[in-house]
């Protein structure tokens, strides 16, 4: 079994790299980090939370509309704090698709583009 982990763990890791090679993408999750650390002392400490969820909603876009659908679920549960949590797992999760986006980028302007020799 623990064969059959070790490609996966690669999978995900190669997946991942273009999110945290860089500092382009690097820069872009601190930004995330800190919009979702607003958001989340704005929702469990602060004693009115206004729009603090506009910060991780407008750091993550265009990937955050999954982060916006999250308070349809508030609807059909009774537990209050299962909405902060996914809204966050959402934003972490439109977080690294844009910074390996990023990282993507960032590799493409690197790299010289090969011309044909004439």
């Amino acid at each position: 079994m623990a064969r059959s982990a070790r490609p996966r763990l690669e999978r995900t890791r190669a997946l991942l790299a273009p999110a945290v090679d860089n500092w382009l993408s690097r820069g872009y999750l601190a930004v995330v980090a800190a919009s979702l650390g607003v958001f989340l002392y704005a929702e469990y400490l602060a004693p009115d939370p206004g729009f603090a969820g506009i910060w991780p909603i407008l750091a993550t876009a265009p990937f955050s509309i999954v982060a916006l659908l999250t308070p349809i679920l508030d609807w059909y549960s009774s537990l209050d704090w299962l909405t902060p949590l996914i809204f966050s797992a959402a934003t972490v999760l439109a977080g690294l698709v844009n910074a390996s986006l990023l990282g993507l980028l960032a590799r493409r302007l690197r790299t010289p583009a090969r011309h044909p020799a004439a």
